[in-house]
């Protein structure tokens, strides 16, 4: 093995492991968010444990009863109350013996830190490197029937791409919402920075923008009349990149609250399009996925590294906050029932449909991993 594959092996084990620790950073700040609400309105805690399997490291706190514990798989954590796993608990402090607010309480703030967390990352990041905006790195001529028009309402070489029809830009998908639906031919008003300063100007787009999912990134660029240019892997790319782009203090700030925002709407908007079929389940990716593509983009610089943990961080939140059994958001509505109705589901039932959930939830994440690779 020459030093040239060394080095290489390396720096995959390195990028692998960056990205296993954004995972079990995001996993960690959530079981502690469940912690820290528990402890305030006094639940009995039986374990808080950093990863899964066996025991690596315990410490019991004496006067509490509470094991702390780090275990050999670092792709998870727990924060285990006692009484939580559908049975009721001997101690008064028990999970189910809680008022139902209380519980909510709990439940939520797991998501909630994780949110508070991307979002402290976010504005980090945006204030350290600016917001990232889509830099224009070449335009494509346009030939035939009104060459002349279409090259005076274009966007030029070098411009960084900051509003569409009005809308800030901040992910692809902004771009999209602001032309879906407009036909080849028509004008679009852009703003821009342009040699340095914010100019308002007006685009003709070069073809339909007929989306049929937010995957469809291709038509959004050929419509805005992107050029290409060939890579050292042989293939070819739009011609478009990303740079930081500073904004005054406030407005900085905001724009970080509504980045935030942004992402955890794409969420909900993919899987909308997962649901009513407008993209496949190969379109997803399990655990494996989610630390090769986080390896990938996390190694590249220290604004990726941001950007993806807090990109993680909201989708932790916000998945997690759906109704799906076994995850905090199905408890949520558990809580809701007993609260309404002053009885709870039986806890056995509710234990066996969290159970039924935990595992479709593994077999699916399986699945589109499966899906994944046999894409390759």
């Amino acid at each position: 093995m020459n030093l040239l594959s060394v080095s290489s092996v390396t720096s995959i084990i390195g990028s692998v492991l960056l990205a296993i620790l954004i995972l079990l950073a995001m996993i960690t700040v959530h079981e502690f968010g469940h912690y820290l609400a528990g402890k305030a309105l006094k639940f009995k805690i039986n374990e808080f444990a950093i990863g899964f399997g066996p025991k690596l490291y315990k410490h019991r706190f004496e006067k509490s009863g509470e094991l702390f514990s780090v275990r050999a798989l670092p792709l998870g954590g727990f924060c285990a109350f006692e009484g939580e796993e559908g049975e009721e608990g001997e101690s008064p402090d028990a999970f189910t013996k809680k008022a139902p607010w209380k519980r909510i309480i709990v439940l939520i703030a797991g998501p909630l830190m994780n949110y508070l967390l991307a979002l402290l990352l976010i504005i980090i990041s945006m204030f350290a490197f600016g917001q990232p905006v889509y830099r224009i790195g070449s335009v494509a001529p346009f030939e035939g029937d009104g060459a002349e028009i279409y090259a005076e309402y274009s966007l030029e070489e070098g411009d960084l791409l900051l509003a569409v029809e009005g809308k800030r830009v901040f992910m692809i998908t902004d771009v999209m919402s602001a032309v879906k639906g407009r036909k080849t031919g028509d004008k679009v008003q852009v703003t821009v920075n342009r040699g340095g300063s914010e100019v308002d100007d007006e685009i003709m787009l070069r073809s339909d923008c007929d989306f049929y999912s937010s995957e469809e990134i291709s038509k959004v660029w050929r419509a805005l009349g992107l050029g290409t240019v060939v890579r050292e892997d042989g293939n070819k790319y739009w011609d478009v990149g990303v740079e930081g782009y500073r904004f005054g203090f406030f407005q900085t700030l905001g724009n970080s609250f509504l980045y935030s925002f942004k992402i955890a709407g794409t969420i909900f908007k993919v899987l909308g399009e997962l649901f009513t079929g407008h993209i496949g389940l190969s379109s997803f990716g399990g655990p494996v996925t989610t630390i090769k593509l986080t390896s990938q983009i996390a190694s590249q610089s220290v604004q990726s590294f941001f950007e993806i943990a807090a990109y993680i961080g909201v989708n932790l939140a916000v998945f997690n906050l759906l109704p799906i059994p076994a995850l905090d958001g199905s408890k949520v509505i558990f809580c809701l029932i007993e609260w309404i109705f002053r009885k709870p589901v039986p806890r056995k039932v509710e234990g066996i449909i969290h159970s039924v959930g935990f595992i479709l939830i593994l077999a699916f994440a399986v699945l589109v991993d499966i899906l994944q690779f046999a894409r390759c």
